[in-house]
């Protein structure tokens, strides 16, 4: 059925379909101007807030299944998910011509990597090999914005590496990939990757030019969710993690098609790497994240020293990526679901016939949920 016959046909039924914008930490009516101030990440890691359809059709979805499932199929499976998205572009443009954070590239050796703002608190990235002039785009959502900045680098786009299949992330492949022929667009088959080329598998390797990537299967907020790590090592300097939905600062992505311990294992798999490894998440959710750490572990020091320096940041707009996976031990939640102080914070003891996994997951579901539910300030 045509998108637009779809739209009719629920609001012949009494349905009200009301798509909502969600822009920064906030949500806003698409028929509104420019947002006021506002936090609550609440579409978290999805480029949709969890208001996405009016409480009319919330209880009509009810009486077959939960209303975030139903919002959560029509943004992955229908062409109503593909409008919202193409919306938030437009508007996103609109509102943040610039883009809504200033961000700095990183360089070692030649090897650029360039945080590209897009939509309302999305980031994509552009690794650049300066000397041969090649380049990797990371979840390019926005393909304008990546060409822009693909331009400005002189560089020519051999590769696509999508994290997963919403559309704040995989918008844009399709578009670059019929300006860029050759390009290549890697990514998992059990996600519905736009314009992919090249399905992977876990600890496939991808190499462009003198820059050397490992794919890794974190399932979990989608079924197909794939991790890239950068070998920074060959070029004298850390590797990078481009982590997309997975792990943020001092955050995780929404359990949208996976159980605890799916997550658990993913997020273990981050935990195994170096603590050297700069952490490049697919979104801009540093400050809230941070204000929820505080509320379940209130006596991480660490997590005060980095919620000072990620308010300075937030107040001048400034990106607040990369940081490291040591760090992020000491402060996500998410990555201490082994830590004593949090299971006391979370009330949370592992039972006598309680596999030790078996509690950690336990641990990560109840953290998910309460951020759920969080509202922030």
């Amino acid at each position: 059925m045509r998108a637009a016959g779809l739209v009719r046909s629920l609001r012949a039924v009494g349905f009200g379909l009301q798509l909502r914008l969600r822009f920064g930490l906030q949500a806003v009516r698409f028929r509104q101007g420019r947002p006021g101030e506002g936090h609550g990440a609440d579409g978290e890691g999805c480029g949709i807030n969890d208001r996405v359809i009016d409480r009319k059709h919330d209880q009509m979805c009810c009486a077959v299944h939960s209303a975030a499932s139903c919002r959560y199929t029509l943004y992955t499976r229908t062409k109503l998910g593909y409008l919202f998205y193409k919306r938030q572009v437009r508007k996103a443009r609109e509102w943040f011509p610039s883009g809504h954070s200033s961000a700095h590239p990183v360089e070692v050796n030649g090897i650029k990597i360039i945080p590209v703002p897009v939509l309302t608190d999305n980031y994509s990235y552009l690794v650049v090999d300066t000397e041969l002039r090649v380049a990797v785009a990371v979840d390019p959502a926005d393909p304008q914005a990546v060409q822009a900045c693909l331009e400005k680098e002189g560089a020519t786009l051999e590769a696509i590496l999508c994290t997963h299949k919403h559309w704040d992330h995989s918008g844009g492949n399709k578009v670059l990939k019929r300006r860029h022929s050759p390009c290549r667009v890697y990514g998992n088959a059990a996600d519905n990757i736009p314009g992919l080329t090249h399905p992977l598998s876990d600890r496939d390797r991808i190499e462009v030019g003198r820059m050397r990537f490992r794919a890794f299967f974190t399932p979990g907020h989608t079924v197909g969710h794939m991790i890239y790590l950068l070998d920074g090592r060959a070029l004298g300097g850390p590797c990078s993690l481009f982590s997309g939905d997975l792990v943020f600062l001092s955050g995780c992505g929404r359990m949208f098609e996976g159980s605890a311990s799916t997550m658990l294992s993913s997020l273990d798999t981050v935990v195994s790497l170096s603590d050297s490894t700069l952490l490049w998440p697919g979104h801009e959710y540093a400050e809230d994240n941070l204000m929820f750490a505080g509320e379940v572990e209130p006596g991480n020091s660490a997590r005060e020293r980095k919620f000072e320096w990620v308010q300075q940041q937030r107040g001048q707009k400034l990106c607040t990526s990369p940081s490291t996976i040591g760090e992020e031990k000491e402060y996500n939640p998410f990555l201490r679901s082994h830590a004593t102080e949090l299971h006391r914070a979370l009330g949370l003891q592992q039972n006598p016939d309680e596999d030790w996994t078996r509690f950690r997951a336990r641990v990560l579901e109840e953290l998910r949920r309460r951020k759920d539910i969080y509202k922030g300030r």
